[in-house]
């Protein structure tokens, strides 16, 4: 081990270059703090699977963009068929979602800067979208997030756009590409739960929040999911 940072995050360095393969064999994935597993549990390689999504094809992200899960190959297939265009775009979240906001202030949090790429059909889909007054519905806070981070430069250009962003998102934001968020219901004290604040705002989250524990709805990344718009 080289250095442990002042957030606990360690760097370390192998004799060897580490393949695909033996990163498979050694590591674990890694799953939210909430969820417990032995390190011998059955479960363990369920969640190879189970906390992916289908479309997923980079080996970059430390977490699956949780909203996503709800989503087959079958309910793709009935969303085309409706005439939804489907657009996709890469983010390498990086194990500062995980992070609980411990600050009072919310300027005094800092996010990891996390990688985005943004094909260049998804940015010709969404100019066309909102040229022709059509919805942006963004699956997931971190593609909310990617897509209000690519923003400010959205206006011209053309060709895949990649960049690297730590925005974080908090009530007062101005949106200006997504119009509909799926996501998940989130932990409290945490950067996604105050982005869908951000989106939704405050009030209509927290009747929804009401509602969804008087209804036992599933919390969490294996849980429930809601439409904000």
């Amino acid at each position: 081990m080289l250095a442990v940072d002042e957030e606990s995050r360690r760097t370390v360095e192998f004799d060897e270059p580490l393949t695909d393969s033996a990163l498979d064999r050694l590591g674990h994935v890694p799953l939210p703090p909430y969820i417990r597993r032995p390190a011998e549990a059955p479960d363990r390689a369920e969640d190879r699977t189970g906390y992916q999504t289908v479309y997923a094809r980079e080996a970059l992200a430390v977490a699956a963009p949780t909203a996503g899960l709800h989503f087959t190959h079958e309910t793709f297939a009935k969303l085309r068929e409706r005439g939804v265009e489907i657009a996709d775009l890469t983010l390498a979240v990086g194990a500062g979602t995980f992070k609980p906001v411990t600050v009072e202030d919310t300027d005094d949090h800092r996010l990891d800067s996390e990688e985005v790429s943004l094909p260049a059909e998804t940015i010709e889909k969404i100019r066309r979208a909102r040229a022709e007054n059509r919805r942006v519905v963004a699956v997931g806070t971190t593609v909310t997030r990617a897509l209000e981070a690519w923003a400010p430069g959205n206006a011209n250009g053309s060709g895949d756009a990649g960049f690297a962003t730590d925005l974080f998102l908090t009530p007062g934001f101005q949106f200006r590409v997504v119009d509909a968020l799926l996501t998940n219901f989130h932990l409290p004290r945490s950067t996604l739960l105050m982005l869908v604040s951000a989106f939704a705002g405050r009030e209509k989250v927290l009747a929804a929040y009401e509602e969804a524990i008087r209804e036992r709805y599933r919390f969490y990344s294996y849980g429930d999911a809601m439409l904000a718009e």
